[in-house]
């Protein structure tokens, strides 16, 4: 089943158990995707993580019943998973901007979402460096963090910790990192940076993801103290970003377009394993970067 045919699967889902008390694990549950990764994957296609899709069905269901004139406000805030009448009215006001008592008068205005329906947007106002790659198996080691799934924006400030504090560049020396005479890193023979990252390598638990600030292992790695992960062996969808004068910044960009772009329209679809973030430097001193996504072809085993 196609990537879209998935997510509107999962739409469905949401909306004949609107009323029941829905987590990732179980909208992911009729798709082929873990939890982790559908989450991933609903998030950069819709724009939103998938708690606030489901917050924002139910607050629109409450309203309409609001406006009917029929329910009662503690009725709702039971129906829709919340511990009290004010915890209801409090989440209502923020969606909607007025209270649930005010909702129910004539001509008052509220947001309203409708079920989301997925389908092909063909956008083509910029093109897309990418290729596909297959590597066999390896190994990283790594500084590690465990996020939520709605703490993605949380990450660059991971890495400027790492940098302030010093466990970057422990991090870089123990994979071997070649520094110049006044001490400045230097990048590998292929412009690669030494230190990189990886992330959804394991499932920590559930609306949350691991991430980690890694290099590659090497029989002349030191890993004590550090995280290990395996990749295995995969097909790889890789994305290019142009070249800049700073490191970091495409990132974020390449894996929204990967995931919301390329996927629903490539013929392949996510394979289960982590995403990569490939950092390099060019010897004219400008910068490019890569995310590395699992792929297979859709219908393949």
């Amino acid at each position: 089943m196609d990537i879209l045919a998935q997510l509107n699967r999962a739409m469905a889902y949401i909306e004949a158990h609107i009323d029941d008390d829905l987590v990732l694990a179980d909208v992911a549950g009729v798709t082929s995707y873990s939890p982790y990764h559908f989450g991933r994957l609903f998030g950069y296609i819709a724009d939103m993580p998938l708690s606030d899709y489901i917050r924002r069905r139910k607050l629109s269901l409450a309203a309409m019943a609001l406006q009917s004139g029929k329910a009662k406000v503690i009725e709702l805030a039971v129906l829709y998973g919340y511990d009290s009448a004010d915890s209801f009215s409090r989440a209502f006001v923020r969606q909607h901007g007025v209270t649930p008592s005010a909702a129910r008068g004539a001509g008052v205005s509220l947001k309203l979402f409708p079920p989301l329906t997925f389908q092909i947007k063909i956008k083509g106002v910029q093109a897309m460096n990418w290729r596909i790659e297959e590597k066999a198996a390896f190994e990283v080691f790594g500084i590690e963090r465990i996020f939520g799934n709605d703490e993605s924006e949380l990450v660059p400030g991971f890495w400027t910790e790492c940098h302030g504090n010093g466990s970057y560049e422990k991090l870089y020396d123990d994979a071997g990192g070649v520094r110049q005479p006044n001490g400045r890193g230097l990048p590998r023979e292929d412009g690669s940076c030494v230190v990189n990252a990886v992330c959804g390598y394991c499932e920590p638990g559930e609306d949350v993801f691991p991430y980690m600030l890694c290099a590659l292992k090497t029989p002349e790695s030191r890993t004590n103290g550090y995280k290990v992960a395996q990749i295995p062996q995969t097909t790889w969808a890789v994305f290019r970003s142009e070249e800049t004068d700073s490191l970091g910044v495409q990132i974020p960009i390449l894996f929204n377009r990967a995931y919301s772009e390329w996927l629903p329209s490539s013929g392949y679809e996510k394979s289960p394993g982590p995403d990569m973030e490939i950092y390099y430097t060019t010897p004219s001193g400008k910068h490019f970067e890569e995310v590395w996504i699992p792929v297979k072809r859709e219908g393949a085993t």
